[in-house]
């Protein structure tokens, strides 16, 4: 497994040729690897199958704008309503379920905006939103920050950027994120499975957690190969099926259940849709 970051993204697959074996390329948002999940699964794909993975590692919009260009064989994503949108505009042969988790709101241990323990994830924002402590946004057009923005918009709240100082956009991943938000004593959005595989040394705690509207799903997408004659549509089956077969799936329960005591994704192969 080969992993870049958004500066490597552009490949130019078409100029490998179709009869020319590559990489299978993985467009992924970021939270499945900061957590350490492809890490984990995909050794045994590429040893049982003989093909090699290059995982770009961006935002769930930019994986799916380097799938528009067919800069990508198969997607990992979590932007339900942009993936929606993806597969009806005929960039994708395939929406699978995969597996999910949950976004957690965490923040400073001292909780300035008093949100610890609220059930309302909107109810949470609108309290940071009243005493504006600091938060970090992705502001990478992540599914998370299509989630916080949805939120936000909930909540009645438009911040920004540009004009509300107790806003700030970190433009990187979600580890990054919590790095940064960390280091400021923000507040952020986050999936929990990324939350737990960096917690220690942040002083970031979880606050709040449970709510329906916090339900996290991550798709696969293969990229619609009639569309692009380059692109890998039999590695991307390969992968998908690997995916969705049920030793994978097991290996997506139990991952992190040795070092945290629960799973820290929740397999959904099972699950067809389109």
């Amino acid at each position: 497994m080969r992993c870049f970051s958004h500066g490597a993204a552009f490949l130019g697959l078409a100029s490998l040729g179709q009869a020319q074996q590559r990489d299978i390329v993985l467009a992924t948002t970021t939270s499945v690897r900061d957590a350490g999940l492809l890490e984990f699964l995909l050794p045994r794909f590429e040893r049982e199958s003989g093909r090699s993975v290059r995982v770009i590692a961006v935002g769930s919009g930019q994986a799916m704008e380097l799938g528009r260009w067919g800069e990508a064989d198969i997607l990992i994503v979590h932007a339900p309503e942009a993936e929606v949108e993806f597969m009806a505009q005929g960039y994708g042969s395939e929406r699978l379920p995969l597996a999910h988790n949950e976004f957690v709101i965490v923040g400073p241990r001292g909780d300035p905006a008093n949100v610890r323990g609220f059930t309302s994830a909107v109810a949470a924002f609108q309290a940071i939103a009243r005493s504006r402590p600091r938060f970090v946004s992705r502001g990478d057009r992540s599914g998370t920050q299509a989630k916080e923005l949805l939120l936000w918009k909930l909540a009645g709240v438009a911040p920004n950027p540009k004009t509300d100082a107790w806003y700030v956009e970190s433009g990187q991943g979600m580890g990054a994120t919590l790095q940064i938000a960390n280091q400021l004593e923000a507040y952020t959005l986050t999936d929990i499975s990324t939350y737990l595989t960096h917690a220690s040394p942040l002083e970031l705690g979880v606050l709040v957690q449970g709510d329906t509207l916090l339900r996290n799903p991550y798709h696969i997408i293969v990229i619609d190969g009639r569309r692009f004659s380059w692109v890998d549509a039999a590695g991307a089956a390969q992968l998908k099926d690997y995916l969705l077969s049920p030793e994978t799936q097991a290996a997506i329960a139990a991952y992190g259940r040795e070092k945290f005591g629960r799973s820290i994704f929740v397999p959904d192969g099972a699950k067809r849709e389109k």
